[in-house]
């Protein structure tokens, strides 16, 4: 344990500093090439340079490849390795808008590192009830959670801040969860993942200097589920993801089909006169976590996105008391 704390520390170090330093110029860069979209929940024409991928897995790789100097784990690299793939994938969605199946299935296939380098437990792990063995279910399981993580983070990403500081608590609530049931490797790999996030968040929070772009937001996500896989979690882990979770379905469940946020005619949410958001009336209209808490009447964009955090960090409390009750069935 003593011995992690030198790199650990290292490496959280890095991924924060590397994003802080590098979203600056990349601000610049992207200006000069207008490469920017409107900020519809701003009055005006007020636009928002993006995608902040770049920055985000400039810092993971950084801080994962100091980590891997000092381990040399398999699991450091299946996680690098799924990560930057979600990356490009995300960067070619933020280039050209393809259709709602290519981001779950290309996911799907930057889920393979982590089964081919075979960093994973077939047992799938139960707070107070113990381990399940699934040998031939889990890889099924492996190849579905990179996509379910990395669209769930992207689906939230609506408000500003709202998912980098969705991954700040998240992130830091599944390495606590990890150094709880003493899984400490892994709890030292995780612990980047929330400091990167906290460092685009200095950015990324209203009024947004940069949004993160369907590359940031699978790269934090998709980083998030090989996490949960890798540290063997991955109950714990959707326990803190909860609030993106019950985003993703109700939206899927409203609109039954996979479809790009940007392809949908009805929007969830209007505004007010005073340009508070509000939920709106329209019945085909996609549900979301954002129209439920307006359904009680309108909030500012900073209100909502408050509102957002308290349950992500309630739902962190819940991953913790649940990794509690896995350790007493270990």
């Amino acid at each position: 344990m003593i011995e992690l704390i030198v790199p650990s520390v290292i490496s959280c170090v890095v991924a924060f500093l590397v994003v802080f330093v590098t979203t600056p110029p990349l601000i610049k860069f992207l200006e000069k090439r207008n490469l920017s979209v409107k900020d519809v929940n701003k009055k005006g024409n007020v636009l928002i340079v993006r995608p902040g991928g770049p920055s985000i897995i400039a810092g993971i790789i950084a801080s994962e490849i100091v980590l891997y100097a000092f381990l040399q784990m398999n699991e450091i690299l299946a996680i690098l390795i799924t990560t930057s793939a979600a990356f490009v994938i995300g960067y070619v969605d933020d280039r050209k808008v393809m259709g709602g199946w290519f981001k779950p299935i290309a996911l799907a296939f930057a889920a393979i590192p982590i089964i081919a380098l075979g960093t994973y437990d077939t047992n799938l792990a139960f707070p107070l009830f113990g381990t399940v063995q699934i040998p031939v279910l889990y890889l099924a399981l492996i190849v579905f959670m990179i996509p379910i993580t990395g669209n769930t983070i992207n689906s939230i990403d609506v408000l500003n801040g709202v998912a980098s500081g969705f991954m700040v608590i998240s992130g830091f609530s599944l390495s606590i969860c990890l150094f709880i049931i003493q899984n400490y490797e892994i709890a030292m790999i995780s612990l980047p993942l929330a400091f990167a996030s906290l460092a685009f968040y200095k950015y990324h929070k209203i009024p947004s200097k940069i949004f993160p772009g369907d590359s940031g937001a699978l790269t934090l996500g998709a980083m998030y589920g090989a996490i949960a896989i890798v540290g063997g979690v991955e109950i714990i882990a959707a326990v803190a993801l909860l609030p993106a979770i019950i985003n993703s379905f109700l939206f899927l469940s409203s609109v039954r089909r996979i479809v790009e946020h940007r392809q949908i005619q009805g929007k969830p949410v209007e505004h007010a006169e005073d340009f508070w958001l509000k939920a709106t009336n329209e019945k085909k209209a996609p549900v979301t976590l954002v129209r439920l808490i307006l359904a009680g009447g309108p909030m500012s964009e900073r209100q909502v996105g408050r509102a957002i955090f308290k349950l992500t960090l309630f739902s962190g409390i819940l991953a913790v008391i649940t990794s509690l009750l896995m350790g007493i069935s270990l």
